[in-house]
């Protein structure tokens, strides 16, 4: 191509250059790509690495966007400053992508875009979060706070299966239903062996699925759970379809088959002329040491993602939302989440003696997922 132009400015007095980027670390590179092809391109570039994706972690004097304290849809567990973290920094850095920027939050603005409107959250407690984070974020444009309310009195809690909070003066529900699987979870078929206790029903969605359908943004996300410990050794749950159950079934298999069964749900069941549907990819966790469970926070992100931009639970959800026959906006957190070794709650949290390498305090890195969220809405 280079030539090509070369030949056809020729006598113009311009030059024709040629830039060749090396390959990026993206889902989309990875997928279908050997390690021997990854070696060679990798031995191929003079920084003997792949790039990063596009984008960093820029420090704002302006953030956080609110007050933990001040807000009381805040779980005391993610509030890590009201429990003891001293370094309020990691509040402090917003997501800058290389070639645009995300629109400075506004809270009025949004508010009386969403005027009428019903936002539902669907998924695990870092949907939970995110559902948090949005309340909160909003909260910093309604003059009397005593207008923002959850609907059934209810204290915000990691096991209510439903919250909704009612911005009255805008007729603006958020609700968040937890459904950690997305399919449906319970008592193991008959006959089945003794130490099964438990099992997920692959082939069928959620049974408060019909809740969800009525609204105007949906954003939904899932992996936390699906763990070969959590599921196989806490839990002794199994996977069934029908009224089989699969003892040898990988923890990979039985979530990608889970997430074919919402996608069928959301093409049958989601009138898209209505309802803007997302889903958010698996967020990095920063658990370190041999056996995965050393929780080392630091006081500033990486510079680098040191190699958690990757996840198969990522990239099940993208090969999975890609062949979808509606459409699905994909919010790939992943790549970006992977710098944040500082957001994580850590031992701030209501129980100190269990680090969390996996949540994020509030404020936080969550505050961005919205920021996106909200950009891609107006």
């Amino acid at each position: 191509m280079r030539k090509i132009v070369a030949k056809e400015l020729k006598g113009a007095g311009i030059t024709a250059n040629c830039v060749a980027p090396g390959s990026i670390a993206t889902d989309m590179f990875f997928e279908g790509t050997t390690e021997e092809t990854i070696k060679n391109m990798v031995d191929a570039c003079p920084l003997r690495q792949l790039g990063e994706p596009e984008g960093s972690w820029i420090y704002d004097k302006n953030y956080p966007l609110y007050d933990a304290s001040k807000c009381p849809f805040v779980e005391r567990g993610f509030n890590c400053l009201a429990n003891g973290r001293k370094d309020g920094g990691y509040a402090k850095w917003r997501w800058k992508p290389k070639n645009c920027d995300i629109p400075r939050f506004d809270a009025r603005i949004i508010l009386e875009k969403f005027r009428g409107k019903r936002v539902v959250f669907v998924g695990d407690s870092l949907s939970r979060t995110q559902w948090e984070s949005l309340i909160c974020l909003l909260m910093t444009g309604v003059e009397d706070k005593n207008t923002v309310y959850e609907v059934k009195g209810h204290k915000i809690t990691k096991n209510i299966r439903f919250l909704g909070v009612l911005f009255s003066s805008f007729n603006l529900r958020i609700d968040f239903y937890r459904s950690v699987f997305l399919v449906q979870h319970g008592p193991a078929p008959r006959l089945s062996p003794k130490w099964v206790k438990t099992a997920l029903r692959l082939d069928k969605l959620d049974d408060i699925s019909h809740e969800w359908i009525d609204s105007d943004v949906l954003i939904f996300n899932s992996g936390h759970w699906w763990t070969k410990s959590r599921l196989f050794h806490e839990m002794r749950c199994y996977f069934q379809v029908g009224n089989s159950l699969n003892l040898a079934m990988p923890v990979i298999t039985g979530f990608k088959r889970a997430l074919e069964t919402w996608a069928s749900w959301a093409e049958t069941m989601i009138n898209t002329n209505r309802t803007r549907v997302f889903f958010r990819t698996f967020e990095s966790t920063h658990w370190s040491g041999k056996k995965w469970n050393t929780c080392k926070v630091t006081q500033r992100p990486w510079s680098k993602t040191n190699g958690r931009e990757r996840s198969s639970v990522s990239e099940i959800i993208i090969k999975v939302v890609k062949k979808m026959r509606i459409p699905v906006t994909l919010m790939h957190v992943t790549p970006m989440c992977a710098f944040r070794s500082d957001g994580h709650v850590g031992r701030w949290s209501d129980n100190p003696n269990v680090p969390d390498c996996s949540h994020w305090c509030l404020p936080g890195v969550p505050d961005t997922w919205n920021e996106i969220l909200l950009s891609l809405l107006l």
